[in-house]
């Protein structure tokens, strides 16, 4: 359970570190604010699909993520908040290995 979140979240850090540019320029904007939101609103089972997503496409990473209205950073802080719950983190693993 712990790897599978401990990759996820290795996996946000290395796209970080690779589109930092564009995530730089794209802070000022209003757009974080909505991802933001839509990550608290995000289920850990949804959170399991679109970690699968990018482990399975993670030159297209930015894209999944648009696409269900995250960025990188709410991404990785959803991410966080569930690794915080052992149930949460449980229902993430699940989701994560249906979609894989």
């Amino acid at each position: 359970m712990k790897k599978t979140l401990i990759a996820a979240l290795m996996l946000v850090a290395a796209l970080g570190c690779k589109q930092k540019s564009s995530t730089e320029s794209a802070s000022s904007s209003p757009q974080p604010t909505v991802a933001t939101e839509q990550a608290q609103n995000a289920t850990p089972e949804q959170l399991g699909q679109i970690g699968a997503q990018i482990k399975h496409h993670p030159s297209d990473a930015n894209k999944i993520l648009a696409d269900h209205g995250l960025t990188q950073e709410s991404f990785a802080k959803a991410i966080r908040q569930v690794a915080s719950d052992p149930a949460a983190s449980r229902r993430y693993r699940d989701a994560y290995k249906k979609s894989v």
